[in-house]
């Protein structure tokens, strides 16, 4: 008779206990010790667990903004198991027989997965223009969104840039599947460190997205001046205060914009810093949404 899977499974843990019982009348505690060890490795290898760090932590998912409009919502990322939050909001004039636009946001570097819903003005003027929006966390709180090598403080983003980049893109999904979303006008814009993110996704995905802006942005490591052709044809808005360490590498961004003739359209705020010009500015959040008003691949 052939043998099940569960059977299988009883059959190996009974031939593993006699080797055990063997041992222990052999050598004693200590070789004891060192075998569980050994078996406990194996069993984890051969169910497909997981035997390094875990990258992951309760802080990821953390919410800050109470805001009633603010839809916090999850779903479980296949390849790890894990449960990953989002946020999500939806204009008050929403129709389900209505296709409409879609902006996707990407927060800064430590900030939680709803931070940018919390905006001076940000969802007013989502409401007001009939914007979807969308908030990933990109795995993590400080995953990069698969736009550095190495994080600030110098571990390996191998893998959880992997799973940062893949989060952006199943929440996009998710949204998609759930709600009617015109293809044609789906919008991508990040700060700080998701200005990084937003950068190194349009290339990515340069056939996805109607217009692209970055706010004071970091400069994705994966990315580089000569990239910027792969968005050649992506509509470009790009906020600095001049008050921002990153400054300097923003104007060397915007001129190799300039020099392939890219419609980039860059606003140097004089004396501005590198958050509050924009998280704490009704106006400046005005300019960004509103730039993407109406805009269509």
């Amino acid at each position: 008779m052939r043998m099940t899977p569960r059977d299988e499974t009883v059959d190996r843990h009974r031939i593993r206990d006699k080797k055990l019982v063997w041992v222990i009348r052999q050598n004693g505690l200590p070789v004891l010790m060192v075998l569980c060890a050994t078996l406990l490795m194996s069993e984890e290898l051969q169910s497909g667990g997981r035997m390094s760090e875990q990258i992951r932590s309760k802080s990821d998912d953390q919410r800050l903004v109470s805001d009633a409009r603010v839809q916090h919502l999850s779903y479980v990322l296949e390849e790890t198991g894990e449960t990953i939050p989002y946020a999500l909001f939806v204009p008050k004039a929403y129709d389900a027989e209505i296709q409409m636009p879609l902006v996707v946001s990407l927060h800064g570097l430590s900030r939680t997965h709803d931070w940018l819903m919390g905006y001076e003005g940000f969802l007013d003027y989502a409401d007001e223009m009939n914007f979807v929006v969308v908030t990933p966390l990109g795995y993590t709180r400080q995953g990069w969104y698969g736009s550095w090598l190495r994080g600030v403080d110098g571990r390996n983003l191998e893998v959880e840039g992997a799973y940062s980049q893949q989060d952006v893109m199943n929440v996009v999904g998710l949204v998609q599947k759930a709600y009617a979303i015109d293809p044609e006008r789906m919008y991508l814009w990040g700060h700080s460190m998701g200005g990084a993110g937003t950068y190194h996704l349009a290339m990515e995905y340069p056939d996805m997205w109607a217009a692209v802006a970055v706010v004071a942005p970091a400069v994705p490591q994966v990315r580089s001046t000569a990239d910027l052709g792969l968005i050649q044809h992506i509509p470009m808005l790009v906020l600095q205060g001049t008050e921002d360490r990153l400054v300097h590498s923003t104007r060397i961004w915007v001129e190799a914009m300039r020099r392939l003739n890219m419609n980039v359209q860059y606003d140097e705020i004089n004396g501005a810093d590198h958050s509050l010009f924009i998280s704490k500015n009704k106006k400046n959040v005005h300019r960004l949404l509103g730039f993407f008003d109406g805009k269509t691949r």
